[in-house]
């Protein structure tokens, strides 16, 4: 039986428009484990500067449903339950080649919803080097600094969008090539826990993280870049009446015969003649 460990279609920051959607049980994998088998690291280090990515590892069980052989639970070592889904063709070598009964270290994608804090796993290889062949390191291989390789270990990367001081949470956006031409760009979020020096959002973040339960843990992060900034669209220039913004003059037609709604009181009408003196009323004579 041979190691797999199979690394996501990634997208480079460069080209803000692309995305791939986030991977459901029936999905096959970008990757095929029988070409990775012989891959000399489970998490290879980023191909580029700008490299979306969210991967690590697992130890523990995995336990299918009784009528769902692709979607189960992942025992960890530590006894936390995460839902978790078999992806691709890792179904068939966890069939044919893994003890259920055993526990083995899981190369798995991290995903949460926004709704819940528990996190979910989908399994895409397993990492086992007593039963890997691995080809022999080059003196061009041993000058790349490899990422960590421990149970619980999480490679992040990506853009950070959301982020509480307060609350020590940050959320981070994270892009993948879509898998055929054609297909609607799509991302998925992740939310991690722990705290960052200044003012992490729209910046381009290399992040190692560790499981702690059912959560990830910022351990470590570096801020790679600062991401363009997307422009908003400025609604439609709306015209007024005059006056600079005042209402619209009525353009229905007036009768002869129509009053104006304002007037409330009729109009005074005017004297053509003069008006008549007073008189004055005589003294009575004195006695």
């Amino acid at each position: 039986m041979s190691s797999v460990a199979s690394e996501p279609e990634t997208e480079s920051a460069t080209s803000p428009e692309d995305a791939s959607a986030d991977l459901s049980p029936d999905e096959t994998s970008a990757d095929d484990p029988d070409s990775t088998s012989l891959r000399p690291h489970p998490i290879p280090p980023p191909s580029e500067p700008l490299q979306y990515r969210a991967i690590g590892l697992v130890r523990g069980k995995y336990t299918p449903l009784a009528d769902q052989f692709t979607q189960g639970t992942l025992l960890a070592s530590d006894g936390t339950e995460i839902n978790a889904v078999l992806l691709g063709r890792v179904m068939s070598l966890v069939r044919k080649h893994i003890d259920l009964e055993q526990e083995h270290l899981w190369v798995v994608y991290p995903r949460t919803r926004e709704q819940e804090d528990n996190l979910h796993m989908q399994i895409v290889g397993v990492w086992e080097p007593e039963n890997l062949s691995s080809p022999p390191v080059s003196e061009v291989e041993t000058t790349v600094e490899q990422p960590r390789l421990e149970d619980g270990y999480f490679s992040i990367r990506g853009e950070a969008i959301f982020y509480s001081q307060e609350k020590e949470e940050l959320v981070v956006k994270i892009r993948q090539a879509p898998r055929k031409t054609g297909d609607r760009p799509k991302s998925f979020k992740l939310k991690l826990k722990g705290g960052l020096e200044g003012r992490p959002i729209g910046y381009f973040w290399d992040l190692h993280v560790q499981r702690q339960g059912d959560r990830l843990v910022i351990q470590e992060g570096t801020s790679v870049a600062q991401l363009p900034s997307k422009r908003r669209k400025k609604p439609p220039f709306k015209r007024g009446g005059k006056g600079g913004g005042g209402k619209p003059r009525s353009q229905r037609p007036t009768r002869p015969g129509d009053r104006s709604a304002s007037a409330s009181t009729p109009a005074p009408q005017r004297r053509d003649a003069p008006l008549p003196k007073p008189l004055k009323r005589k003294k009575p004579p004195q006695e």
